[in-house]
């Protein structure tokens, strides 16, 4: 195994070296729970990161969302450059999943849009998984749902080495069994093809593709190509092929499991019919009979996971493999932003369990379509080892869980937690135009939360007639322009920034100095003490930082929120004063104002977007066709580079430009996605 190696310029500073030390311990010494209690800006990320470098154990990064998921990726990507960092989320651009409306007699069909990147990110991971043991997962609640058994899939392999005899049929039709698609025409990734001697095929896993030069039956060479230029980059003695997809079976296992189907069927059929639900039984049959002729003759059919469980052989009600089950048994979990996560991971077997019973119930799925399902909480965390949950607001299970409560409080910028006050809500206008127009002197930024999307839009409305340069953004802005609204506070274009849930961990805006936190006093999830408390860590990279809560009485959210930044400010000061720090806010370029880095990423696309645009013209038809074929290609880099928001703004720009050649009332066609 190569050593997990951290590579950095920055040794741990702060609280990490105690925090690092401390988890450690607990790790060698087999606790199961831990917490780290980190404050925002107390770069948590890294003390992770060593954290794995002290203990040296596959790690399993659980996050939130994709998001998240993807800046932490690209973080341990860059600490870890010699080991594998693999990046495992949902693989649907868009997803829309099989549902019954029984109170309208609605039946949607599923719809997805697959992400061929992501797709080839998370085969890359059970592959790594697989062949090394210095590998770390930066996941979603998507490693909670079912896969193929690793037994299974390690055995679903095909090998070839240099010299050897082989039937070359037989390994063409091992990789149709692998699920790979033959295209003789174009080798595209999870396809193969077959050109007199020699045999091409690309990794459903891999960035690259295999040529096999054959001398009759007899491999002479065995090369590792780029499938765009053709260059050889690598010569191999030996190739070992894994499945092209994540949910495979051995084609044995699945003509057994239909028996199986077939028997629960007719006892299903059976069932409906005594009760009287004629149409459900005929339904039902004329769909999974069609799924069965198809499992039979192709080994595969629309909807295959929902029989997972005959095709596994798993029993009634029994938990699916999950990618938990590919980790070594000794591993160690990190539980990102676990005030989130935990309660995610929670529900989501409740709510996938009650959208499939409906379709049981009304005959458009067997009841083994219940078993496709995500693990519950309690069977998720048996199969963890050794876990640490991460948040600056840890909930109650994880601290009574936890053998320990490491906290870090201290950050490497010597940084204070903001002061925090409490005023009254009559006159709250007139006080915050007071403090804004402070800051604005200063150069600074301001933020205001609300409780409700009107009184945000109402309260822009009244703060601009005052003559204050200031926006909202709530949940109806649209992703790219809530980036680019961050991206305009920090640059200046204006002062003042309203909106309701302004916590989203990972924003980072060191201009903002001011938060008014509006009907502090409310009793709910926005006004919270997790909440408080995230809310006061947003104004915690400005050295002149403060908080100023409008209520009418002392709540015990408030009281406590305030209670525990008192404590860390009081903490963080005498730890300046007995080092001699003091207090810097932090800089950091505009390009930086998410942890995603997607300001830089999105001007960049927008750049490039309009350079091409002003290279052709969209009207004659020539032009139009390369334009598009460049936006799409464009479209794919970013995707490719996890830049999902970018790529769908491509995306709908090219939407419109083929609808310019499109006749009128026709659809255009849809872009890859």
């Amino acid at each position: 195994m190569r050593p997990f190696e951290v590579v950095s310029p920055f040794a741990p500073a702060g609280d990490q070296k105690k925090a690092v030390a401390a988890l450690t311990a607990g790790i060698n010494a087999g606790d199961q729970y831990q917490t780290l209690r980190g404050v925002t800006g107390s770069g948590k990320t890294f003390t992770m990161a060593k954290i794995i470098e002290a203990v040296q154990l596959p790690t399993l990064i659980v996050s939130h969302n994709k998001t998240l998921a993807a800046q932490l990726f690209r973080e341990f990507k860059g600490f870890f450059p010699h080991n594998a960092v693999e990046y495992f989320v949902s693989y649907y651009d868009y997803y829309q999943p099989e549902a019954y409306v029984s109170s309208r007699d609605l039946y949607i069909e599923k719809d997805a849009s697959v992400n061929d990147e992501i797709e080839r990110l998370r085969l890359s991971a059970t592959r790594s998984l697989m062949e090394r043991e210095d590998v770390i997962i930066v996941a979603t609640v998507s490693c909670i749902y079912g896969l193929a058994t690793p037994e299974v899939y390690k055995k679903m392999t095909a090998t070839f080495s240099r010299g050897e005899t082989i039937d070359v049929d037989a390994l063409i039709r091992r990789f149709i069994e692998l699920q790979y698609e033959r295209n003789d025409a174009v080798l595209e990734r999870g396809r193969f093809r077959r050109r007199g001697d020699t045999l091409e095929i690309f990794p459903a896993y891999l960035e690259d593709a295999y040529r096999v030069d054959m001398d009759w039956d007899r491999v002479e060479r065995i090369r590792r190509f780029n499938p765009v230029s053709g260059e050889t980059l690598e010569e191999l003695d030996r190739a070992l092929i894994y499945p092209a997809k994540q949910f495979v079976m051995p084609a044995g296992m699945v003509l057994q499991a239909l028996d199986y189907i077939r028997a629960e069927l007719a006892e299903r059929y059976a069932f409906l019919q005594k009760e009287g639900k004629t149409l459900e039984a005929e339904r039902l049959k004329t769909r999974v009979e069609y799924d069965l002729e198809m499992l039979a003759e192709m080994g595969y059919c629309p909807g295959i996971e929902n029989y997972s469980a005959p095709l596994a052989g798993r029993r009634q009600g029994e938990a699916p493999d999950t990618l938990i089950d590919y980790l070594p048994q000794k591993h160690l979990t990190f539980i990102d932003e676990s005030h989130v996560t935990l309660p995610q991971l929670g529900a989501m077997y409740a709510g996938d369990r009650s959208r499939k019973k409906n379709l049981v119930d009304h005959g458009f799925r067997l009841p083994c379509a219940l078993d496709n399902r995500p693990l519950r909480y309690d069977e998720f965390a048996g199969r963890l080892d050794m876990t640490v949950f991460v948040s600056a607001t840890p909930g109650k299970a994880e601290i009574e869980q936890s053998k320990r409560v490491v906290e870090q409080i201290i950050r490497p910028t010597g940084l204070l937690d903001p002061e925090v006050e409490v005023r009254p809500s009559e006159g709250q206008m007139e006080d915050i135009y007071g403090e804004v127009r402070s800051r604005i002197n200063k150069g600074e930024r301001s933020l205001i939360l609300t409780l409700t999307k009107k009184m945000a839009e109402d309260l822009t409305s009244y703060l601009s007639g005052l003559g204050l340069k200031v926006r909202y953004i709530h949940s109806e802005v649209e992703t790219i322009a809530r980036v680019e609204i961050l991206t305009q506070l920090r640059q200046g274009a204006f002062d003042v920034l309203v909106g309701i849930n302004l916590l989203r961990e990972g924003i980072d805006l060191p201009e903002v100095s001011f938060i008014a936190i509006l009907d502090a006093d409310k009793v709910g999830f926005l006004r919270s003490l997790t909440s408080l408390i995230q809310i006061i860590g947003r104004a915690a990279r400005n050295a002149a930082g403060k908080v100023i809560m409008y209520a009418d009485r002392m709540s015990d959210a408030m009281r406590d929120a305030i209670t525990e930044t008192q404590r860390r400010r009081a903490i963080q000061t005498a730890y300046n004063q007995a080092h001699g720090i003091t207090p810097a806010t932090v800089k950091k370029a505009v390009a930086d104002i998410l942890t995603r880095h997607i300001i830089e990423e999105k001007e960049a696309a927008a750049t490039s977007m309009e350079v091409l645009k002003k290279a052709y013209n969209a009207l004659i038809p020539d032009q139009r066709k390369r334009l598009l074929a460049a936006l799409e290609k464009e479209m794919l880099e970013h995707a490719k580079n996890l830049e999902f928001e970018q790529a769908a703004a491509i995306r709908d720009e090219i939407e419109r430009i083929r609808s310019i050649g499109t006749p009128e009332g026709a659809k255009p066609s849809k872009s890859r996605r």
